[in-house]
C-alpha cells in the first residue's frame, strides 16, 4: 500500500468515525486552504456573543491573526463535523440553545478519542468555550489550556467558506440549524 493510499483509507476511517460518534455530516479538511481574514475578527470586536475581551479563548486574549495563519500552515490534514437539527420555526430559541449544547459535548467528547492519535490537534469549535462556568481571564491563567476551544471565528475563518472549500453543506433546508467545528490533525 502506498503512502497516499493509506491517507485516502485513514481519511475516510475519520469521516466514518465521526459519524458513527453522533455527528450529522463530516469531511475531510484540507488545511491549505484555510484563510483567515480581518473582518471575521472585526465582528468578534462587535462583541454580539458577549464573549469578546472576556475569555482566554475569545479575542483579543486568544492570540493575533497573524499568528493563527502561522499555526495553520503547520497542518496538513483536518475533519470538519457538524450537528444539524430541524427547528420548529426560526425562533425555536430552545432547540437552538439544546442543539449547541450536542455538538459541544460531541465535539468535546470526539476530541478525546483523537487525542491520543493527534497529540498536536487543533480543536476549533462553534462560539465561545464552555469548558468552565466563569473563566479566570484576565486575572488568573487558563484553568484547562490543554482542553479549552476556541471557536473558528475567533481563529479568523468563514465557517460557510470552510465548508464550501472543503464540498461540505453548511445550509441544509428551511428551519434546520447546523453548527460546525473541525480539528487539525498532524
Amino acid at each position: 500500500m502506498t503512502d497516499t493510499t493509506a491517507r485516502i483509507e485513514s481519511s475516510t476511517e475519520l469521516v466514518h468515525q465521526a459519524l458513527d460518534f453522533g455527528f450529522s455530516h463530516a469531511a475531510m479538511l484540507d488545511p491549505s486552504g484555510l484563510r483567515v481574514r480581518e473582518e471575521v475578527r472585526e465582528m468578534c470586536a462587535a462583541d454580539r456573543c458577549h464573549s469578546y475581551n472576556r475569555s482566554w479563548a475569545c479575542p483579543p486574549a486568544c492570540g493575533e491573526l497573524d499568528d493563527h495563519r502561522a499555526i495553520l500552515k503547520t497542518y496538513r490534514v483536518g475533519l470538519i463535523v457538524q450537528t444539524t437539527g430541524e427547528l420548529e420555526d426560526p425562533y425555536d430559541y430552545d432547540t437552538m440553545m439544546a442543539l449547541g449544547e450536542l455538538q459541544k459535548r460531541r465535539f468535546q467528547g470526539f476530541r478525546t478519542i483523537l487525542v491520543p492519535s493527534y497529540p498536536r490537534l487543533l480543536a476549533l469549535g462553534n462560539g465561545g468555550c464552555t469548558i468552565c462556568p466563569d473563566c479566570t481571564y484576565p486575572d488568573l491563567p487558563c484553568r484547562h489550556p490543554d482542553q479549552a476551544v476556541q471557536s473558528m471565528e475567533a481563529f479568523g475563518l468563514v465557517v460557510s467558506d470552510v465548508c464550501a472549500a472543503n464540498q461540505l453543506g453548511y445550509y441544509y433546508g428551511p428551519n434546520t440549524l447546523t453548527y460546525t467545528g473541525c480539528y487539525l490533525l498532524d
